[in-house]
């Protein structure tokens, strides 16, 4: 029988990765000759702290189930942020706990969020460790997705439960043959984007810091300006089609590998965020065309673009400050800070899917008004939507836009004004990084933002990077019971 045991047994070997990937920027700061040892005193709390999470639960079998599924998900997450904050704590830049936290609860969620105002002259070890965070995130939200999620019915994600793995018993074994793929997947994007980024103009350390942000659609950058700071076309486009594909599903990439060559033109979900990006594009292009827009038009093609992909898949880069581009524009992004890309890629969001089966389920309805003794069967993929997978997406759509009312409300109470606290609560929950306005807006960050509302969109980020119900279920009274 699983035990709570096997959880923090995973978590101490969490630890354990996490402390080892805390020496990469610690050769940084020896190469820098920065005046800092505080990766390697991080490094060594919380490697000691995951042995000792090892060592006290160590069992024969590794098992999880139901609950301690649940458990873990969470945990892990939990666990992460706050040992991933120690290296700001420790550094010599003055992060109080509020302040380390949220950054590194930014960074594990890949949200992109920031309260450092001054990148530029920011310690390069410091901005490696956000970029890194950024990358283990999107890896890690990527195997949860694929192994774990779906097994907790959560939202709907049981449409995408691997072969073979209805079992949650089954889980850790599962997990190691499809991670053991994905992440050769992504640690080749990773580079073949990095050196993209430097064939194009980037430094060896900035093609490094943002290949990594950019396929975890993340967001971080290791400047003020973000991606509009190299005022490089080539750069934005190569952003773009590696924005693009963190946002694809990975399990497309899986079965690519296997032998399914037309996986990336038959996905129904791929096909639905290549046409909401394409009519998403065309809208804004429009827009900036009447709104006289300075620039040729392959400047505001080049524009849109970019800045709908980034957007609409939370990875959160800027090249100029929308929020100056009219009324329209800040309306039309905060609608795209929901959506989110793919299911099972490294984005956030309500995900293309639930979308989709959504829209079909209104047209079916609609159908059976017209015509009340007609059979309609709702298919996606080719697989048929049972009922119960139909409501769970519903309620998931309903208790995400109910928790973004929340959130907005407890983030007004909380000091901020009205805009901020719309698209902070919007952008925390999506996981996107920048909001909207001067404060959290694209040329501004989360400094200002009170100690309070910090720690309200800390939670908000890790309930939408774990939709939602993963983290709710542990409040429940009834799931501590034995």
């Amino acid at each position: 029988m699983a035990t709570n045991k096997t959880v923090f047994f995973l978590i101490g070997a969490l630890l354990i990765v996490l402390g080892a990937s805390m020496l990469a920027p610690y050769l940084l700061q020896i190469i820098f000759d920065e005046d800092s040892h505080s990766f390697i005193s991080a490094s060594f709390v919380t490697i000691f702290i995951g042995i000792l999470c090892i060592l006290a639960n160590l069992e024969k079998d590794l098992k999880l189930n139901l609950r301690q599924t649940f458990l873990f998900s969470t945990l892990a997450w939990v666990t992460v942020a706050i040992f991933g904050s120690l290296p700001f704590l420790l550094s010599s830049q003055t992060f109080s706990f509020s302040d380390a936290f949220f950054e590194s609860m930014s960074g594990i969620t890949t949200t992109g969020a920031t309260v450092m105002t001054n990148l530029d002259d920011s310690p390069k070890s410091i901005l490696i460790w956000r970029a890194l965070m950024q990358w283990l995130g999107g890896i890690g939200i990527v195997v949860m997705a694929i192994t774990i999620l779906p097994l907790l019915k959560v939202g709907g994600m049981q449409l995408f439960k691997m072969d073979g793995s209805h079992n949650t018993e089954k889980i850790l074994p599962r997990t190691f043959e499809v991670a053991t793929i994905i992440i050769t997947t992504y640690f080749i994007l990773t580079l073949s984007c990095s050196f993209l980024y430097w064939a194009f103009g980037m430094s060896i350390f900035d093609s490094i810091a943002h290949s990594m942000t950019t396929i975890a659609t993340g967001g971080f950058s290791t400047h003020n300006d973000s991606i509009g700071f190299f005022k490089n076309s080539n750069i934005e486009i190569i952003a773009s089609i590696f924005i693009v594909l963190g946002s694809i599903p990975f399990i497309s990439y899986l079965k690519f590998i296997k032998g399914n060559r037309k996986i990336f033109i038959q996905d129904i979900q791929i096909k639905g965020l290549m046409y909401l990006l394409i009519v998403s594009i065309f809208i804004m292009f429009i827009y900036l065309m009447l709104a006289q827009y300075e620039g040729s038009i392959f400047e505001k093609i080049r524009i849109s673009s970019f800045n709908v992909i980034s957007i609409l898949s939370g990875t959160g880069y800027v090249t100029d400050d929308f929020g100056l581009w009219g009324k329209f524009s800040l309306i039309f992004f905060l609608f795209l800070m929901f959506i989110g890309g793919c299911a099972g890629s490294t984005t956030c969001g309500i995900k293309i899917f639930r979308l989709q089966i959504l829209f079909r389920f209104v047209g079916n309805h609609i159908k059976k008004i017209i015509y009340p003794n007609s059979i309609f069967i709702l298919n996606y993929n080719n697989q048929k939507v049972e009922d119960n997978f139909i409501n769970s997406v519903i309620i998931f759509i309903f208790s995400y836009l109910l928790l973004f009312l929340i959130i907005a409300i407890l983030l007004s109470i909380s000091g901020l004004d009205f805009l901020s606290a719309i698209s902070g609560a919007a952008t925390s929950i999506s996981n996107v990084g920048p909001g909207l306005g001067d404060m959290i807006g694209p040329n501004g960050n989360f400094s200002q933002v009170s100690d309070i509302s910090k720690w309200i969109l800390s939670f908000a980020m890790l309930l939408g990077r774990l939709e939602i119900f993963a983290v709710l279920v542990l409040f429940l009274p009834s799931f501590w019971r034995s």
